[in-house]
Order: C-alpha cells, then structure tokens, then sequence
C-alpha cells in the first residue's frame, strides 16, 4: 500500500478470509506491523482458527487500506489510535471522527501548499544554476 495503489480486491463470491502472509502482501505491512496494529487497537481483534491463526476478512482489508491512507497523510499513530477507537464506539461517535478527518485534512492541505513553495524555491534554484553553467559554457565557447 505503500505505493499508493489500492489494495486488490478479495472476490465476492462468499466472505473469503486471509492469512497474515495474505494481508501482509496485499498491503505492504510486514507481520510484526500487522501484530502491533492489532495489539495498539488500530484494528480490532482479528479473527481466528480452531488452531489460534488470524484469518482477516474484507472489512478488516479495507480498514487497513483506511489506516495505511491516514498514515501516509502524516496522521500519528496516537490520532490513529483516538480514531479507531472512536470508530469502536461505533455511531454515537460520527461528529467526532467526521471533526478529526476534517481537521487532519486542513493539516494535509497546509502541508501540501509549503511542499509546492519549497518545491518552487527549488526550481528556482535549479533554474539559476542552469543558467551559471550555461553562462559559464557560452564564456569558454567564446574563447576558442
């Protein structure tokens, strides 16, 4: 996922459910993230075997694929955190988690405007120093 690229669907046919080797290759996340995304209560308990491994269903994927996306926007894993758990607490709680996606998204925002100033301020640089070489080259030119 940290690509970007969404995760790849599981099929609809009847609720398949994954291993955590599957999880970990359609999302990116190793095992021991998965494990500690589980035991820091961004995700809720996964599912599990008669002989004790995790089998993570759709909803879990796209929870994930939800996380993934907060963490790559600069959420901190304490935001996270706050947010999962108000997502347990289910629909009482909609003012709260719509108040938090609306504030980390202003926060995005300001972020991306200082990213395209700096990146500005670097094509001017690189600009400017494009031009020394040129001017430089044209001066040998000149000279022979």
């Amino acid at each position: 996922m940290s690509s970007g690229q969404p995760l790849k669907p599981l099929s609809r046919d009847r609720e398949p459910t994954l291993t955590i080797a599957q999880v970990a290759e359609r999302t990116g996340l190793s095992h021991d993230t998965l494990r500690y995304y589980e035991k820091a209560g961004l995700i809720e308990r996964v599912g599990r075997t008669t002989g004790n491994q995790r089998r993570y269903q759709a909803a879990d994927l796209a929870w994930l694929e939800f996380l993934l996306r907060l963490r790559e926007t600069g959420m901190s894993i304490a935001d996270m955190q706050r947010f999962a758990a108000l997502r347990t607490a289910g629909v009482v709680t909609v003012a709260d988690r719509l108040a938090m996606l609306r504030e980390h998204r202003a926060e995005l925002a300001a972020r991306i405007r200082a990213l395209r100033r700096n990146a500005s301020a670097l094509d001017d640089k690189i600009d400017h120093y494009e031009q020394l070489l040129l001017d430089e080259q044209q001066g040998s030119d000149e000279l022979t």
